[in-house]
């Protein structure tokens, strides 16, 4: 879209942005696709041996929040969904019984978790995380669904396990803004939403929809609509809010990604604003890699948290599927590099100092390495109402 907000940012000189990526990958060398692959396939038997939960079937995403000194149920739910994925995802899946095994243990695990109480929809309010159980739990159900990879027997149990965490999505939505938060007041408050969070339960609204799902439109227009106010003249997506809290492109990275990505899938936002944010991750690259497995979460100068660091990479990979298939390889590339130069030695990716969280962080880094393959999320597609025919 000529003329859009992020254009001022975007019209930065390519070759600036170019010389600063080289700067900090030119020690890590080129990566080829073979070992590419064995990385990902490397990291898939990872996350299986990372397997737990009193009856197996979690991979809980480990932060510093804690419900009753645990790890809330939302972390449980979402972290799995995003470990399965990338297991059922990783070539070979069809043929690989132990994956599949795992798989099926994970997904029985979300489906049991739409009966506790710090799943259902109607909670408080405050600080609470069980909304990114709802997102990657679902997009976990669906997009198995999709493939053909939930086992006969779960089939329906999935479907409305998927439904479950589709309604509950939309029932809590924030009130007249749209959008979603994890930290907010009353559940009936209008809040601030948070921008990475609304992206995230935006697209997988948007595979709901595609999958047949009941997708109000109304809460995904009204999200849409805050998530274009969040964004800067400089191409800046704010942490929560709108965009006169706006910060510095610099600690922003993490989340222009995938706001901006989203926004492209629903036609509101254009390939060159896409391009813009994957050119100042690139360039600002090392205020990420700063933070990464630190203690701590916002830190000044720019309030980077260590938890954006693979969640990054992962929607850095998705943009670049956005992109003319002639401008792709370089920025695969580039986005191969930084990977691999953050890679534990061990084959692992971590973004925390909990050595649980290798689990996500691995699944985030290896589905981003064949992006290529998985391909695109779902657009979104408003429903047209029925014309009366003469």
């Amino acid at each position: 879209m000529p003329g859009s907000p992020g254009s001022i940012f975007v019209r930065r000189s390519s070759l600036v942005v170019l010389l600063g990526v080289l700067a900090f990958v030119s020690n890590a060398g080129d990566i080829s696709d073979e070992d590419a692959a064995a990385a990902i396939a490397e990291g898939a038997a990872h996350i299986l041996a990372m397997e737990e939960g009193p009856d197996r079937g979690e991979w809980p995403y480990q932060g510093v929040y804690r419900v009753g000194d645990k790890i809330p149920v939302g972390y449980r739910v979402g972290g799995t969904g995003i470990s399965c994925l990338a297991m059922a995802l990783t070539p070979g899946y069809e043929h690989d019984a132990e994956r599949q095994g795992a798989v099926r243990r994970g997904v029985e695990f979300v489906i049991n978790a739409t009966g506790h109480e710090l799943m259902d929809p109607d909670y408080g309010g405050g600080y609470d995380v069980r909304g990114w159980g709802h997102i990657y739990g679902g997009l976990l159900l669906i997009e198995l669904q999709r493939r053909g990879f939930v086992p006969d027997d779960l089939e329906e149990k999935a479907k409305d396990a998927a439904a479950f965490y589709v309604e509950a999505l939309q029932r809590t939505d924030i009130p007249e803004v749209g959008g979603w938060n994890y930290a907010r007041q009353t559940i009936d408050a209008v809040s601030p939403p948070s921008t990475f969070m609304t992206a995230s339960a935006l697209q997988m609204l948007f595979l709901a929809r595609e999958a047949g799902y009941e997708v109000d439109d109304a809460v995904v227009e009204r999200a849409l609509e805050y998530l274009g106010s969040a964004r800067h003249d400089s191409g800046e997506f704010v942490y929560a809010g709108d965009a006169r809290r706006a910060g510095g492109v610099p600690g922003a990275t993490g989340r222009m990604l995938i706001c901006e990505t989203t926004l492209h899938l629903a036609g509101r936002s254009s390939v060159r604003d896409v391009r813009g944010a994957l050119d100042a991750f690139f360039t600002h690259w090392e205020w990420l890699e700063q933070r990464r497995a630190k203690t701590g979460t916002h830190q000044p100068p720019y309030g980077v948290a260590p938890y954006y660091f693979y969640f990054a990479h992962y929607y850095a990979a998705q943009a670049i599927e956005t992109l003319p298939m002639r401008e792709r390889s370089e920025y695969r590339r580039k986005h191969r590099e930084v990977l691999f130069s953050t890679r534990d030695e061990g084959g692992t990716w971590n973004d925390r100092v909990f050595e649980r969280s290798a689990n996500y962080g691995t699944a985030m880094s290896i589905m981003g390495l064949h992006m290529a393959e998985i391909g695109l999320p779902a657009r979104w597609t408003p429903d047209k109402p029925e014309i009366d025919q003469p």
